[in-house]
């Protein structure tokens, strides 16, 4: 099963992790070991394009770039375009640009299985020559009722013992838009008895009049993705054709296509794909949740689509050591969402530049400070990175610390800013709270201070203080709109609905919280779109292209510890 024990949030904790089991590595091992492909190692990522890709994508296509490159091999890239109702330029776009920016190159090795039409048309024919297809004029709720059951065998059509030459004549004028869309199909003959439902004589194409995104209406009948997919794979010299596991069923009927036209023969894997708690996964419901503007869009950052990560502030390594943390098993399991943003955590932990920025904003005024001046302190980059440098950052009396970071009436083990308690502010001095100024409704607006001069950070001290904290300039200061992101779905399994209810009845009205005025230290004012931080003591965070030069725009990545624990923790 795959790994889904919680994951410890240290960043040094996974320097001596073994690499997660993956059963796909030890067959490529053995069958280099035998000679079985002449040592090639071939695969394809085979998406469709009839929606964005998610994360469950993502470990599909670490899995098959990451096999083939491991192992000197290559990959191809092949759009499964044999629906065109669902199909869209738009979807072929946004999937290369994912599947790039996740590190992957498919180099010159673009195909579609549309590229094949005439190929697959020229096989159809070959069944129905050698006897083993057949058109059928049975209609959806015909055919069925004439398949039957897992402990009822299926009839025969009755069309079924129509002659070769009959069936190629019907099958040339489907081809040719003779006939109206669903009243006939081409069907492989096999067996209506088979204890596999799948190999009872399928459907292998369909009448289907829409306008295709590369071949227009040249094809008003479309082949179906069992007869397309392993034709494909031959084609195209794949050797090892990994696919999930709700295609174990269908891996007779891959081999039975290969075998009566005697094509060249991959083997199909089949392994388990990536089912995330709290996460919906299913292209149908993330196509509600957008069309239904439940989300702003596919790239919405609590989309678990890949550009809805990367938009998010996810980086293409941290999913890809997802992936491999994971590994590759044969069985189906839940993996905890915590270990995802372990990933990203541990890795953000590593190149991330520390700020300061304040979210809910609390002015002091310290009041032996002198009012006309100011200075620049120095402010450590990133201590996980001694080449990182530092950064100025302005002082002087009037500053915004956190509203909580200071208490009134302190718990015993409070240690952070109260009446008469002393912190050290991150980077600068240590201060005392003197007294505390309230608005007419008894609201906490102003807490009056005392800096300590000898104090200053870097400077020997016999002062000692149990708690810093962060804090920027109020006059350098500039005001940004800071989104905080919390699981979209309440409930840990998605599938799991109660009767008489839709999926969209457990989505968290709380998943997005806007703070518009936030308080941000002036280096961020020249960031780009994309670049990542940690705010000291809040979490990591990404600039959001709806940032502009004069207002910057933050989401939250990741909280700096792990608070998966504690939701699950609460729902049981």
């Amino acid at each position: 099963m795959e790994n889904n024990k919680h994951i410890s949030n240290d960043a040094n904790s996974d320097k001596e992790r073994k690499p997660a089991p993956n059963f796909i590595r030890n067959i490529i091992i053995e069958d280099n070991r035998t000679g079985k492909w002449n040592q090639r190692v071939h695969t394809r990522f085979p998406p469709e394009p009839n929606g964005y890709l998610h994360i469950g994508h993502a470990k599909s296509i670490c899995l098959n770039f990451g096999m083939a490159k491991e192992f000197g091999g290559v990959t191809n890239l092949r759009f499964d375009d044999t629906n065109p109702v669902k199909e869209d330029v738009e979807y072929v776009d946004s999937i290369m640009e994912d599947v790039r920016w996740l590190g992957f190159d498919w180099e010159d090795r673009l195909y579609y299985a549309s590229d094949y039409f005439g190929q697959l048309f020229e096989y159809a024919c070959e069944l129905i020559k050698k006897g083993k297809a057949f058109v059928c004029d049975l209609s959806f709720d015909e055919m069925r009722e004439y398949r039957g059951t897992l402990t009822k065998p299926g009839k025969n059509s009755p069309y079924r013992d129509r002659t070769i030459e009959e069936n190629l004549d019907l099958f040339l004028r489907m081809k040719n838009g003779e006939f109206p869309d669903g009243t006939k199909v081409l069907r492989a003959k096999i067996d209506m008895s088979h204890p596999n439902i799948t190999m009872r004589d399928p459907v292998i194409y369909r009448i289907r009049r829409a306008n295709h995104h590369r071949t227009g209406d040249k094809w008003c009948i479309y082949p179906m993705y069992d007869f397309t997919h392993c034709i494909s794979d031959s084609i195209e010299r794949i050797t090892h054709s990994l696919c999930t596991l709700e295609f174990e069923n269908n891996r007779p009927i891959y081999d039975w296509f290969l075998d009566e036209l005697d094509l060249y023969h991959p083997q199909q894997i089949e392994f388990a794909r990536l089912n995330l708690n709290y996460t919906v996964m299913s292209k149908r419901k993330l196509l509600q949740l957008v069309q239904e503007k439940y989300v702003s869009g596919w790239d919405d950052p609590r989309m678990p689509t890949i550009c809805g990560l990367r938009r998010r502030g996810y980086t293409p390594e941290s999913i890809r050591n997802f992936a491999e943390m994971i590994g590759v098993a044969k069985n189906e399991s839940v993996v905890e969402f915590s270990q995802l943003e372990f990933a990203i955590r541990d890795h953000l932990n590593k190149i991330a530049q520390r700020v300061m920025v304040v979210l809910n904003p609390l002015k002091i005024t310290i009041t032996n400070y002198p009012e006309t001046e100011s200075e620049e302190l120095d402010a450590v980059n990133s201590p996980e990175d001694e080449n990182a440098g530092t950064r100025k950052i302005p002082f002087d009396r009037e500053l915004y610390i956190e509203k909580d970071d200071f208490m009134e009436n302190p718990p015993k083990k409070f240690f952070r800013l109260s009446p008469g308690s002393e912190v050290r502010l991150r980077y600068a001095y240590i201060i005392r709270c003197d007294d505390v100024i309230k608005d007419e409704n008894g609201n906490i607006i102003e807490l009056l201070c005392t800096y300590y001069p000898e104090t200053k950070s870097g400077l020997p001290s016999e002062k000692k203080v149990k708690s810093t904290i962060h804090w920027v300039s109020a006059k350098h200061s500039f005001d940004a709109e800071v989104r905080i992101y919390e699981q979209l779905s309440l409930i840990e399994n998605a599938g799991e609905i109660e009767e008489g209810k839709e999926f969209t009845d457990y989505l968290n009205p709380n998943s997005l919280q806007i703070i518009p005025n936030a308080k941000i230290e002036p280096s961020l004012m020249s960031v780009n779109i994309g670049d990542k931080f940690q705010f000291e003591r809040l979490g990591y965070f990404c600039v959001d292209k709806d940032s502009t030069k004069d207002k910057k725009v933050f989401n939250r990545t990741v909280t700096l510890k792990d608070t998966w624990a504690k939701i699950a923790k609460k729902d049981n």
